[in-house]
């Protein structure tokens, strides 16, 4: 195996772990409110991807500015993203991270199923029966349990329609992210410096471990992004789709054995019907072409 290719699994595997264990970091925030959390997350984006920018020698979008149809794309897809991590953030913090675990299984499916529909691209039969195993599951899990899987689905399908989006749009990981961040930063810093005026929140309020933490946001944010995008020019498509199960996977055990939620038979069966869809698309992914 080649340096590179071993860089390149290197980098996907610590962007896929660091994503599989950021409960834990969501976790040491206590009572801090999910909205708070999300606001910091997304001020401190900013510094560290310039940063992060700079040290790797990106180049700062410039000409996007003038392109209204770039513009208005990023503004959804900022409007996507911020969603995601809301509702992330707030699953974490009410003890539903199983929930968040079975929505990023679910991901990869999704992204196909709006592949097809929305790209009109070809499935075969393997992908096809990926997503109806996928389908299965959730359906268990609304008829048997009762209840829509909200977080599971929400988090799925911003995720999906954002990576469609991203995916339309000419333009670096992290210059995208670079913009998103400054188009929704007005919001969040005017959130920040609201909360701040009326002594309310967590920042600057004498505790210097949550300060730490909400500042630490921005690294959580676009380390495992940079390291992801480093990976993903490096490894084939299918290979980089195989590892990001590491972070719904950890995530799942962390649920189960760290945080100790809730675990039935039910949930045992809507989730092997994710599995068993997601073994069912990685190996027709890996199987030769004819």
């Amino acid at each position: 195996m080649s340096e590179n290719l071993k860089a390149g699994y290197l980098y996907t595997f610590l962007a896929f772990l660091i994503w599989g264990l950021a409960p834990i970091y969501f976790k040491a925030f206590g009572d801090t409110s999910a909205l708070e959390i999300l606001a910091h997350r997304i001020a401190w984006s900013v510094p560290v991807v310039l940063i992060i920018m700079f040290a790797i020698k990106r180049p700062l979008p410039k000409n996007i500015w003038q392109d209204k149809k770039i513009l208005v794309t990023l503004l959804i897809t900022a409007c996507l993203i911020s969603s995601n991590w809301l509702i992330f953030t707030w699953a974490v913090v009410n003890d539903r991270v199983l929930d968040t675990s079975l929505g990023y299984f679910i991901n990869p499916l999704l992204t196909v199923a709006l592949g097809m529909v929305v790209l009109r691209e070809k499935l075969d039969h393997w992908k096809i029966a990926a997503l109806v195993l996928a389908c299965l599951g959730v359906v268990y899990r609304i008829v048997i349990m009762g209840g829509v899987p909200w977080i599971s689905l929400s988090l799925a399908t911003t995720f999906a329609i954002y990576g469609l989006l991203r995916k339309q749009v000419n333009i670096g990981p992290l210059q995208g992210l670079l913009v998103e961040t400054l188009i929704v930063l007005p919001v969040t810093a005017g959130y920040i410096i609201y909360l701040f005026s009326q002594g309310q929140g967590a920042f600057l309020q004498g505790n210097a471990d949550i300060d730490w933490l909400l500042i630490a946001g921005g690294v959580i944010t676009t380390i495992p992004l940079a390291l992801f995008a480093a990976g993903a020019k490096i490894l084939p498509l299918n290979t980089v789709g195989f590892i990001q199960y590491l972070a719904p996977s950890l995530s799942f055990l962390l649920a189960i054995f760290v945080f100790k939620e809730d675990f039935n038979i039910h949930l045992l069966i809507s989730f092997g019907f994710i599995w068993l869809g997601l073994i069912v698309f990685t190996v027709g992914n890996f199987r030769p072409k004819e």
